[in-house]
């Protein structure tokens, strides 16, 4: 008897042993199905650069917007406004900055604000892509139903930032749709805020596919228009103007 309580111990260790991988391994299938079933890895990894062109819907009113973004981890976003163009934020790898809405003049953002930015330069197209070496860890925490939809919720710790000069742990919750792979939903919790995001109406653009309807920043909704690849972008959109270049667009 002693023997084979032994031996049954020994095939539990086994047994639990084996868990964390076969979990482990079921979050990389779903990421790794996830880039095949939009393009695949090579066609992901040779994309430089986006350019979004959308509307944000602001108290009744349609405003046009364009997102930049680039490998690099430069982004500019670029609201035009009753003929007029305000760059809501902008990042060129040093400075982030905005333009104040009450004096129309650019600002640059905190130092916190800046060196948050710095940690998401190296997320682009996704966080998901290399995760391991820039020393994420992404675990499968089980299947949920989210408005109606099976998903695979998936679990990213990414660097730690710091929210009002306290350190808070990164963590976003992801839900991929079970039958595509593809993300329709994320879950942030920030100093204790929790803030969700949807995304859907996936579309190919050059052989890859593109959420058209999401929402930002916690529920914000963007109707996406078009998305470009690859686009020749203007390098000075990132950049924060100078004084004279300020003054000489007034």
């Amino acid at each position: 008897h002693i023997m084979k309580n032994i031996k049954n111990l020994f095939i539990a260790a086994i047994m639990l042993a084996m868990v964390p991988a076969a979990i482990a391994q079921t979050a990389d299938e779903i990421v790794n199905s996830y880039f095949e079933n939009t393009g695949g890895m090579d066609a992901w990894k040779s994309l430089n650069a986006t350019k979004i062109s959308a509307t944000v819907n602001q108290g009744g009113m349609e405003i046009p917007v364009d997102i930049y973004s680039t490998k690099e981890g430069k982004l500019a976003i670029v609201a035009n406004f009753q003929g007029m163009s305000m760059t809501f934020m902008a990042y060129d790898g040093e400075t982030a900055w905005n333009t104040n809405q009450m004096t129309m003049a650019p600002e640059k953002m905190t130092q916190e604000q800046t060196d948050n930015m710095k940690l998401q330069a190296n997320d682009f197209p996704s966080p998901f892509m290399d995760y391991k070496s820039k020393g994420y860890t992404v675990e499968y925490i089980g299947e949920e139903t989210m408005e109606g939809t099976k998903t695979h919720k998936i679990k990213m710790v990414q660097e730690p930032m710091m929210i009002n000069g306290v350190e808070e742990q990164a963590i976003t919750y992801y839900y991929f749709e079970s039958e595509n792979s593809v993300p329709i939903a994320t879950e942030v919790t920030v100093s204790g805020q929790t803030m969700k995001d949807t995304m859907s109406d996936y579309e190919e653009v050059e052989g890859l596919y593109f959420p058209f309807a999401m929402t930002m920043m916690g529920g914000m909704p963007l109707d996406i228009k078009s998305v470009e690849v690859n686009p020749e972008i203007d390098p000075s959109i990132f950049t924060f103007p100078s004084p004279a270049a300020a003054a000489a667009k007034e």
